[in-house]
């Protein structure tokens, strides 16, 4: 019982002691966290305290500097205002000193002014006194002679005239017929040369292509079942077909040297080929005349490159080669065309003119006969029409329009086309008349029954003794055929002239085309 007793007094004790030790541990602690707080609010002021000296040193610093930039830049102003009213008093000063150099000069000016107008009275009055003796000794000289002072300069310039016109007419006569004397020798000399240095070849156009075969069993193929063959033939390219008894040889006759060479060439391809019926004709032929066409560009594009002459439109030079298969009175045209063209460029050359223009012209004074339309203008009028179409240069124009004196020649280069055409055209051998007014002929026949409504071809063959007439079906009748024959050929009688006597066919067919898909 003792010990339980001293048991719980030992526990309160050590409950009051420690209760006691806890206390002062906690005040301890207590007072510890105070003396801390304190310390860290002692050390925050003075902190504060510093950061407040730094902020109010820097703003006065910031505040100085700012002050010193705002005293620097009002000091540039004022610098800047001093230099402009130092300028605006040199400025003034200057004016100053121009007024007063003005008026200095004003002065001295007037005052030059006033010994001039004395000076012209003096001379006035000298004037005056020269007058009067003037007059003084004219009246003198009329009593003498007798004659008022107009009258004898009036004969003095009439004896004069008269004698420096009658010098004036014999010198200009003796320089005219120098001048013709000359000319007339240096005219020659300059053709004589011309002719010389430009040789050709004269050639006469036929209306006649042989083609050549390689045995007469060909020939049984070309005629076809009842000649149907060559009827195609002939009815697609307008050129009869003479198959007779030469060996060897099919003779394809026609004016027009296109369509004998596109029946040439398409009678090539078919005997190569082999094919021949009247489907096949017409599908050569047809590729014949683009293939010819070409070819026309060709030929053209190589006798521009040979002549030398550039920028030619791309028509002209199309015609241009047309005229390998025209002739003029029997001359192939651009074997003339070439010869003329160096024919001007020589005389040119030898005048001292332009050798470009000139050759240019002589190439194209024939143009206006390639195109079939507008038979009715001469050729040397549409030949000009065309180059001018074609923006060529104004004394091409006039030299092709002036070579046959259609209109006014207005530049050298025109007479130079003229005597150029002359010298080509007047060569022994080079024309013949006779085939040239004979195929003339041929293309009138065609073109009038061309004239009429619904005619699609015409062909002139059998040396103008036939021509056939192709209408379209579906715009002639087979009564409206019959009248477009009788028709054709009362206009044939009553315009034209024709030895014996020309059949007029016409033919009208109808096909029936169907294709199986």
């Amino acid at each position: 019982m003792d010990i339980i007793l001293y048991i719980f007094l030992g526990l309160v004790i050590g409950v009051v002691i420690g209760r006691f030790l806890l206390q002062k541990l906690l005040k301890n602690q207590e007072v510890a966290a105070q003396n801390k707080v304190k310390k860290i609010l002692k050390d925050a002021e003075n902190n504060a305290e510093i950061l407040k000296k730094n902020k109010l040193l820097e703003a006065k610093e910031k505040f100085l500097q700012m002050k010193a930039e705002h005293e620097q830049e009002v000091s540039q102003k004022n610098n800047a205002l001093n230099q402009r009213e130092n300028t605006i008093k040199q400025k003034e000063q200057s004016l100053n000193q121009r007024l007063e150099n003005m008026t200095r000069k004003d002065q001295d000016l007037d005052a030059q002014r006033k010994n001039l107008e004395k000076q012209l009275e003096i001379t006035q009055k000298k004037q005056e006194e020269v007058e009067a003796l003037k007059n003084q000794h004219i009246t003198q000289l009329e009593t003498i002679a007798g004659l008022s002072a107009e009258e004898a300069k009036n004969q003095l310039v009439d004896t004069l005239r008269e004698e420096a016109r009658t010098k004036a007419m014999i010198q200009i006569k003796d320089i005219v017929d120098e001048a013709k004397l000359t000319a007339s020798k240096e005219a020659k000399k300059v053709v004589i040369q011309t002719i010389q240095r430009t040789a050709t070849e004269a050639a006469i156009e036929n209306t006649v292509s042989i083609f050549n075969i390689e045995n007469d069993e060909i020939k049984g193929r070309v005629i076809g079942r009842e000649g149907r063959n060559i009827r195609a033939l002939e009815a697609a390219t307008g050129v009869e077909i003479i198959v007779d008894d030469t060996p060897e040889a099919i003779i394809l006759s026609g004016f027009d040297p296109v369509r004998r060479e596109i029946a040439r060439l398409a009678l090539h391809r078919l005997v190569t080929d082999g094919r021949i019926h009247p489907a096949r004709i017409e599908e050569v032929v047809s590729k014949t005349k683009k293939q010819i066409e070409d070819e026309i560009v060709e030929i053209g594009e190589r006798t521009v490159i040979d002549l030398g002459i550039h920028g030619l439109h791309p028509e002209l030079i199309r015609m241009v080669g047309r005229m390998r298969y025209r002739s003029s009175y029997g001359q192939n045209l651009l074997q003339h065309s070439r010869e003329v063209a160096n024919f001007c460029a020589t005389m040119a050359s030898e005048l001292g003119l332009n050798v470009k223009l000139a050759k240019r012209a002589g190439l194209l004074h024939d143009i206006g006969k390639v195109p079939d339309d507008n038979p009715e203008l001469p050729h040397a009028i549409l030949g000009m029409q065309l180059a001018e179409k074609y923006k060529e240069h104004p004394e091409v124009c006039n030299a092709i329009g002036a070579h046959h004196d259609e209109i006014e020649m207005t530049s050298m280069i025109s007479p130079i086309i003229q005597a150029c055409d002359a010298i080509s055209g007047a060569r022994p051998g080079a024309r013949r008349e006779v085939v040239e007014s004979y195929i003339k002929r041929l293309k009138e026949l065609e073109e009038l029954a061309l004239s009429y409504p619904g005619v699609e071809k015409t062909f002139a063959i059998q040396a103008g003794r036939e021509l056939r007439v192709v209408v379209e079906s579906e715009r002639v009748t087979d009564a409206q055929a019959e009248i477009l024959a009788t028709d054709i050929s009362n206009r044939i009688q009553t315009e034209m002239t024709y030895p014996g006597q020309i059949k007029v066919t016409v033919i009208r067919e109808t096909r029936s085309v169907s294709f199986a898909k």
